[in-house]
């Protein structure tokens, strides 16, 4: 059975062309599916029941629940969802006052294998359908309370392009969830492939993974480096103006040693001069296996105050999450693939 969950306007237009239904089928199909949220082609009522049961004989609505939900104490919500090749993602809902974002899947695991990710550790097992993607966003509890929209779970987005794409235009066309893409940011490593593509395609707010402004110490944290220097990368944004709506952000875990002393700092600001933008300063949560270690609270101020001072918007950003491994760089579904004998 092939999901509607996921169909484009235009593909849905060639599904009731298919079954020789109204042209106008198609906008009815969406609104079901995108505004009103339905579950089964059985309750799109204002479908003959003819038609609804030759959608049936073909098509499922392609909606599936989380198999598994963690609760955090900070409120944070991490669901297990099932991908429509049997494999295994998760998805984070992060409350926060009047903001409600969910962190998004791309991928099952990786390839991106950056040294402190635990999604990396997982290796690779496929990419994600626009279907997938989608259910994550439809089928979580709080859905209809979303307010924001990341693609910062597992997976490296701009390696699923495609379906991302895909995903995007269905949650910003107006025949879809009619969001603005100002409520939506892709992060990226800055994937040679795809990156000036997706800049130029999209209006969402970009936000590059950087966490070392050195080549040789980017190289050893992040392979993705060899392929697309961050001065290569930080070139190509200069091309573009983010100084009004669209945002751009640079993710910084901070490491013990590594790059969170003043030399990193200057370095940072040197390489980011003229360049429109803010720095998320991230903390570090120790995976099996990895000899880095996280950075103090004091230090991490410090590092945040001498940014600010020299003309770039740095912030800390909120741990949430970390009890249910929900945390940056902990999302992984490797013992499930294992369990499960799925990933191929």
């Amino acid at each position: 059975m092939t999901p509607l969950l996921g169909l484009t306007l235009n593909e849905l237009e060639d599904v009731v062309a298919q079954l020789g239904m109204p042209k106008f089928t198609s906008k009815q199909l969406a609104q079901w599916i995108y505004v009103k949220r339905v579950k089964s082609i059985d309750e799109m009522t204002n479908i003959s029941k003819r038609f609804r049961e030759q959608l049936a004989e073909r098509f499922v609505v392609g909606r599936s629940e989380p198999i598994e939900t963690m609760r955090s104490v900070d409120g944070t919500v991490k669901y297990l969802f099932r991908t429509t090749e049997g494999k295994f993602v998760e998805t984070v809902y992060i409350p926060d006052g009047e903001r409600a974002t969910l962190c998004v899947s791309t991928q099952v695991g990786c390839k991106m294998n950056c040294l402190f990710c635990q999604t990396g550790k997982q290796g690779f097992s496929g990419n994600l359908t626009a279907t997938d993607i989608l259910n994550q966003i439809f089928s979580v509890e709080d859905s209809e309370s979303l307010t924001n929209i990341v693609f910062m779970g597992q997976g490296e987005p701009l390696d699923n392009y495609d379906n991302l794409m895909k995903s995007l235009q269905i949650i910003t066309s107006g025949y879809g969830m009619a969001w603005s893409p100002r409520r939506i940011t892709v992060s990226t490593v800055g994937l040679k492939k795809n990156f000036k593509r997706f800049i130029d395609e999209s209006e969402c707010h970009v936000a590059v993974s950087l966490h070392a402004p050195f080549h040789e110490q980017r190289l050893k944290l992040m392979p993705a480096e060899k392929q697309f220097a961050i001065s290569d990368i930080v070139d190509t944004l200069r091309q573009y103006d983010f100084s009004h709506q669209r945002r751009l952000s640079f993710e910084y875990t901070m490491f013990s040693g590594v790059n969170d002393d003043m030399a990193s700092a200057k370095e940072l600001i040197k390489l980011l001069r003229g360049v429109e933008c803010r720095i998320n300063l991230i903390r570090f949560h120790k995976i099996p296996d990895v000899e880095l270690d996280g950075v103090e609270s004091e230090r991490m101020i410090a590092f945040r105050d001498y940014l600010t001072r020299h003309g770039i918007f740095t912030t800390i950003r909120a741990s949430r999450g970390q009890d249910i491994f929900a945390a940056c760089g902990l999302l992984s579904t490797a013992k499930m693939m294992e369990d499960t004998g799925s990933d191929d």
